[in-house]
């Protein structure tokens, strides 16, 4: 029986290290990669790999790249379920695989320790799941801690 696809994503930098951090629970999955760079393909060598451009919340029209890559790519893999430990641009699959009827789960950066991201605080009304990696947080945000991936 195959296993049922997951897409895992992060910008890059430490929404990168932390989601590598997880890989070890996503063995039941038929897991693809998603992030911003080329090199990374290399630290999920063995896994389909996709590349999206960047975007930020102070140029909205630097996400309609995004979402356009992000149609291609959930069409094309059909996930069951989504994960992401951010950024920003990874909004834009929160919303579409969850269309689509994929579980989705966003797990905001631990460099959040004060408060949730923004981009966190959106993903609240789009995820299935938000968790924080500090339980103040968590507490004061309405969401769930599972701990912490560092």
């Amino acid at each position: 029986m195959a296993k049922p696809k997951l897409i895992a994503l992060a910008s890059g930098g430490g929404h990168w290290v932390q989601l590598q951090r997880l890989r070890p629970a996503f063995e039941e999955f038929e897991t693809v990669y998603v992030s911003m760079f080329e090199s990374y393909a290399e630290q999920v060598a063995g896994s389909r790999y996709y590349v999206v451009p960047d975007a930020s919340r102070f140029d909205l029209k630097s996400f309609a790249p995004v979402f356009m890559r992000a149609v291609k790519i959930l069409l094309k893999e059909r996930p069951k379920a989504l994960v992401t430990t951010g950024s920003a641009p990874m909004l834009a699959f929160v919303l579409l695989a969850r269309l689509m009827g994929a579980r989705t789960l966003w797990i905001d950066s631990i460099a959040n320790s004060e408060r949730m991201s923004s981009s966190g605080r959106l993903a609240k009304r789009l995820a299935h799941r938000v968790v924080s990696q500090w339980p103040e947080v968590a507490e004061r945000e309405g969401v769930g801690c599972w701990g912490a991936v560092i």
